[in-house]
């Protein structure tokens, strides 16, 4: 539940409860796995071209290349799978399976160094049973759920093994590209900041400890520094609603804003301040841009498309145009591909898939 803003993308990673599906290794259904599928570019996206659609039904989010680019791991909801399990599925669309274990809710993947295992967030070890919705009585909030915890799942055998085992929230794992540290999400010391740890688990150390959320972290192509999204409360009520909310599990994730520091917590800087849901950073190959989802150009709220914009602040230039949500972008390896989740061409309204586009500077 690492990248979530809008009230549409936001609902695909929150929805939970119901039958398990097939064992691990066997496709589900027809969402994926037949091949990429070409469909029109917008002339307006000029920095896309050759845009693909690899998913094609249901719920398809957080989609992370393997350190070779020939895989993507993903989470997937939708019909025989009522709350998010990860799958892996080629960069060409094909060879499609699930590599959690189908009970519980899950979220976040990302490949492990060696690309023969992934991490990922789940619930299955405090009940087999996903948990509920979110209470929206409060309003638009976002559930931290306290059974999530940090896993392993071996690719060829299903294997799981188990890295984080505190009270709360561990989740939002992402993978350094040297693979040194893992960086992820946790309400392990009363507040939801950016932790760092060795791909085993071991040698847990805290990056952030401004009081609010942070989260979403992602590492720079050098492994030196971290894009996030954060929020932190500037009054005595904000800091109120904040620490009320957080109490019951839960928080209110309208005005995210894009920071980065060094892996050690050092040298932070803002990014974005426009009051404006962001979210989903990622660093450009060069290290000196950030690629990020944000709302702030629909006056409602409600669509976000993907922005570019310089390490200071500078250089803003909007990326994607659809009038539906785009969101959570990661570059190949080798910076030619970038693999997005969008709710265009889908079958039916709030359908989200996963897209791959050549990147054109």
């Amino acid at each position: 539940m690492r990248r979530a803003a809008p009230p549409l993308a936001l609902a695909l990673l929150l929805a939970a409860c119901g039958a398990v599906p097939d064992p691990p290794g066997v496709p589900a259904r027809a969402f994926a796995g037949s091949g990429a599928r070409r469909v029109p570019d917008d002339p307006r996206e000029r920095h896309l071209r050759n845009l693909r659609m690899l998913t094609f039904e249901g719920e398809n989010a957080e989609a992370y290349w393997s350190s070779d680019g020939t895989r993507l791991v993903f989470q997937h909801r939708g019909e025989g799978v009522p709350a998010d399990q990860i799958y892996v599925l080629g960069a060409d669309g094909t060879g499609l399976r699930r590599v959690s274990d189908g009970t519980g809710k899950t979220t976040c993947a990302f490949f492990l160094p060696g690309d023969r295992s992934v991490i990922y967030a789940s619930t299955h070890a405090a009940s087999p049973e996903p948990p509920p919705p979110p209470d929206r009585s409060r309003g638009y909030v976002w559930p931290i759920y306290a059974g999530y915890d940090l896993f392993a799942a071996d690719l060829a055998g299903g294997a799981v093994r188990r890295l984080t085992e505190t009270p709360g929230y561990d989740a939002e794992a992402v993978v350094a590209p040297d693979g040194s540290r893992v960086a992820f999400t946790s309400v392990r010391d009363g507040d939801l900041d950016v932790y760092t740890m060795r791909p085993d688990g071991s040698d847990v150390r805290r990056v952030t400890s401004d009081l609010g959320y942070d989260g979403g972290a992602f590492f720079s192509p050098d492994s030196k520094r971290l894009v996030y999204r954060g929020w932190h409360p500037r009054t005595p009520e904000e800091e109120a609603d904040y620490r009320d909310l957080l109490g019951q599990g839960l928080i209110r994730p309208l005005a995210l804003q894009i920071r980065t520091c060094d892996v050690d917590g050092s040298n932070p800087v803002r990014v974005t301040d426009n009051g404006k849901a962001n979210f989903a950073p990622f660093f450009h190959p060069d290290g000196r841009r950030i690629i990020f989802s944000s709302n702030m150009d629909d006056p409602r709220g409600r669509e976000f498309d993907l922005y570019l914009v310089n390490a200071d602040g500078t250089g803003l230039e909007r990326v994607t145009f659809a009038e539906q949500f785009d969101g959570f972008p990661m570059f190949s390896p080798d910076g030619r591909t970038l693999v997005f989740c969008s709710n265009r061409h889908g079958p039916h309204e709030g359908s989200t898939n996963v897209f791959l586009a050549d990147w054109v500077e």
